[in-house]
């Protein structure tokens, strides 16, 4: 396991594995989160915020292309939708990943932010 691997099984970071908005090949990147409570709409389960640091980046731009992903914290994995966030949604993305790693880093809050929604398995199999 190298570095990269150890950020995410620590739950300090989660590992995303996206489609590559080009190849159409598996893309994965490791990044900050914050979990967030999604409250009782049809019982959906907590999910996690991300946020790129330009509005750039290869790994926001793919999610934005193709939301579906796999997302991985510790040992937990689970299929998401990222769902992109703006206005105060945003804001507070930016907020809760602040407050989660003691400093902001200069561009943060510059790229898209999202909400990794697990998807929920469908009843009856």
């Amino acid at each position: 396991l190298g570095l990269d691997d150890d950020l995410w099984l620590l739950r300090r970071f989660v590992r995303i594995v996206a489609r590559g908005r080009h190849s159409g090949e598996p893309r994965p990147v490791t990044v900050g989160f914050a979990e967030v409570e999604v409250g009782g709409e049809g019982g959906r389960p907590a999910s996690i915020v991300v946020a790129a640091g330009a509005p750039d980046s290869a790994w926001a731009l793919n999610l934005l292309a193709d939301p579906a992903c796999l997302a991985t914290v510790g040992e937990r994995s689970f299929a998401a939708i990222a769902e992109p966030l703006t206005g105060a949604d945003h804001a507070a993305a930016i907020r809760a990943l602040i407050l989660r790693y003691g400093t902001p880093a200069e561009s943060l809050g510059h790229g898209p932010s999202f909400r990794l929604v697990p998807v929920l398995p469908r009843a009856g199999g």
